[in-house]
């Protein structure tokens, strides 16, 4: 298999056309059609049909074309890393919202102060998003609050995060003490993320545990505008102190919550190491560093490191 009949194949998949990728690489359409041929029986598998239309990968070309792009990848920060003889390449990163709130721009600062040579791709999102991306190889690592199904990971605790509940000062039912417990809160109005939420679920096994049922008034997919609500008045809600990070929400009043168990884990998972780039490999690095630091200097409200361990693989059972 050379280099080149991957290139061929991503062209081709692309423009979902022989024809515009034999003129995008500057070959005739048999060559380019004979390269494709010649991979296939290679592979022993079709990774195209042909359509009326043009090109479209097969089940096989489509998990093949995922492959590639990262092998063609890995290649070409290695030859960049070989080029200007220090790291280099690129090398994306997920974090949900309250933590990109937390840690986004500390882990860009230091990425560009240790590995100015790095590109870094930033993608902030929900954590169960998070984890299909990397499960689809479309980002190298994320900070996730729980596992899931994945052909391949590189896993390590990262730190526990206490929960606070959160809310306006002047709002009718906060507690007025240093904590809090579940089956204290009563009627307060709570603004929840929905069902599809890692934390909701996290919350709804919570109040299980302490009987208690919660008087939910909204629910949000956004912390932004979940914080909004939060800071109109509109109800408290329950999130790790992360959330308070924002200038915007330091104004809030925040208590512990007292339950121990009401606590979200925090693990670092990649995709395998032995996929994971040279630039990916350090990122992995600086944002445990980044995230230690954070704790150590009391930056991240209610957060616990956990002790490091080496990194495990998980495979879908």
């Amino acid at each position: 298999m050379e280099l080149r009949q991957l290139r061929y194949f991503l062209s081709v998949v692309e423009h979902g056309s022989m024809g515009k990728a034999a003129l995008e690489l500057g070959v005739v359409t048999s060559a380019l059609s004979q390269q494709i041929s010649r991979l296939e029986g290679e592979l022993s598998t079709r990774l195209l049909q042909r359509t009326s239309g043009g090109v479209v990968p097969t089940d096989a070309g489509l998990a093949f074309w995922r492959q590639a792009q990262l092998a063609l990848r890995h290649v070409d920060d290695a030859a960049r890393a070989a080029r200007s003889a220090r790291l280099s390449g690129h090398v994306s990163v997920g974090m949900a919202p309250s933590t990109a709130s937390v840690m986004g721009v500390e882990f860009m600062q230091a990425m560009r102060s240790r590995y100015p040579d790095v590109r870094l791709h930033m993608v902030e999102s929900l954590s169960g998003n998070l984890a299909s991306m990397l499960s689809a190889r479309q980002i190298d690592l994320a900070v996730l609050f729980r596992e899931a199904p994945a052909q391949r990971w590189s896993v390590q605790p990262l730190l526990d995060e206490r929960l606070f509940l959160i809310g306006a000062g002047d709002l009718e039912g906060m507690p007025a003490n240093k904590s809090i417990r579940l089956k204290h809160l009563g009627k307060l109005p709570l603004v929840l993320p929905s069902g599809s939420h890692g934390l909701r679920s996290l919350l709804l096994s919570a109040f299980r545990r302490a009987e208690y049922e919660p008087n939910i008034v909204a629910e949000v997919d956004g912390l932004a505008l979940l914080m909004d609500f939060v800071r109109a008045g509109i109800g408290a809600t329950i999130q790790p102190g992360a959330a308070l990070a924002r200038p915007e929400n330091r104004t809030l009043k925040s208590v512990p919550v007292a339950e121990k168990y009401a606590t979200r884990p925090n693990m670092l998972a990649s995709i395998s190491d032995d996929e994971l780039s040279p630039a990916g490999l350090a990122a992995r690095v600086v944002l445990a560093d980044v995230a230690r630091r954070l704790v150590d200097e009391g930056r991240w409200p209610g957060a616990r490191l956990r002790v490091p361990q080496p990194s495990q693989t998980v495979k879908t059972s």
